[in-house]
């Protein structure tokens, strides 16, 4: 039988990275394993902090260059409080990652795993499954390392391009119909604050434009401050969501509060030609090395990962290795499992073990 091979890039990071990436990288060559016609190679690669501290940059040139020469980029957690840039600012080379491979389009998906509780009681709120989209090099955080400080006034300054708003918007319509095909609604909201900056009235206009190429799918307005209150009162009405880049940050936090916190919570910075799959927790350097650390956020990553190279290079296999690492999740957790920092007793160890052992259950003709 024909395999084929992808070539990741891995990034262990710092604090629990190491922690969480190995077992990942594990269940990933189990899962593609158990569908067959598909592998992982998996080169891993200094950045982060403690690289910074190291060697003196927190992105090593020839890490860029096993980035830029993979088929997707694997990143467990990076940043440390303690080590800093001279002009105090936290080093966040996963930021500048996204600015060097032109990473566009944030991935958040929000998604309700049986027996992880949210903090909602309303029973809709347990199966919640929409995605948001921020957009990822511009917006706000296009000032990253660029803003002004002056003796009495502080300035930082937003930027929407046309070409970063067409592309993001596509990008999520295009995500859109794929949902619509398998059940969702079909609709697509453009989240700003249009009513009081011309930026983003710039923005809902080309959202609006972009919308008319879609004609099978609805398109809708919320204003962000709305959407937050929206997110906590009734979250299920959501399918595909698309904002700015701090909007999206925001409200990206609050998407992992409905469904348990960042430990459960995956993410992907996707571009037209690379992409890069991540937890959307920090590192964690407090209970690094302590065995406390929740891996379920960095698996489904993982599981993120194959499904996009999937999708990339027309390989069924990836898609259903991705969907059998997920179910995997899923059947860890509901059959009990709790960890730490939901009040149990289960750390990463425990938590792995369960994850393996579904996985090993799982029947793959099933998937």
């Amino acid at each position: 039988m024909h395999t084929n091979q992808f070539q990741i890039c891995l990034l262990p990071g710092d604090g629990i990275g190491n922690e969480i990436l190995e077992p990942c990288v594990r269940m990933l060559h189990r899962a593609c394993a158990r569908i067959g016609g598909i592998s992982i190679a998996g080169t891993e690669a200094p950045a982060g902090a403690a690289c910074y501290r190291d060697q003196g940059t927190a992105l090593p040139k020839a890490t860029m260059d096993l980035a830029r020469s993979s088929d997707a980029i694997l990143l467990a957690a990076m940043g440390d409080p303690a080590i800093r840039y001279s002009d105090g600012t936290e080093i966040a080379p996963q930021i500048d990652m996204r600015i060097e491979l032109d990473l566009y389009a944030g991935v958040r998906p929000v998604r309700s795993i049986r027996g992880v509780g949210g903090p909602l009681s309303d029973p809709r709120a347990q199966t919640l499954d929409f995605v948001l989209i921020r957009e990822s090099t511009e917006g706000l955080f296009s000032s990253f390392g660029k803003g002004k400080v002056y003796d009495d006034h502080a300035e930082d300054t937003q930027i929407i391009t046309r070409k970063g708003s067409e592309r993001l918007f596509r990008f999520a319509f295009r995500l859109g119909e794929q949902r619509k095909a398998s059940g969702s609604e079909g609709v697509v909201t453009c989240v700003d604050k249009a009513n009081v900056f011309k930026s983003f009235a710039f923005f809902r206009e080309i959202f609006d434009e972009i919308a008319e190429e879609f004609t099978n799918l609805q398109a809708r307005h919320a204003y962000v401050d709305a959407t937050a209150l929206d997110m906590v009162r009734k979250p299920w009405v959501f399918d595909v969501m698309v904002t700015e880049n701090m909007f999206g940050d925001i409200l990206s936090d609050l998407s992992a509060g409905l469904i348990g916190g960042m430990g459960m919570a995956p993410s992907a910075d996707i571009g037209d030609d690379h992409a890069v799959f991540q937890p959307c927790h920090g590192s964690a350097p407090d209970i690094a090395g302590k065995g406390l650390a929740n891996p379920a956020a960095m698996v489904l990553s993982g599981a993120m990962m194959l499904d996009w190279l999937g999708h990339r290079h027309a390989e069924n296999s990836a898609i259903r290795a991705g969907r059998l690492l997920q179910a995997a999740v899923d059947e860890a957790f509901a059959s009990g499992l709790k960890s730490i920092e939901f009040g149990g007793e289960d750390g990463t160890v425990a938590i792995v073990s369960a994850i393996e052992a579904a996985l090993d259950n799982i029947d793959p003709e099933t998937i």
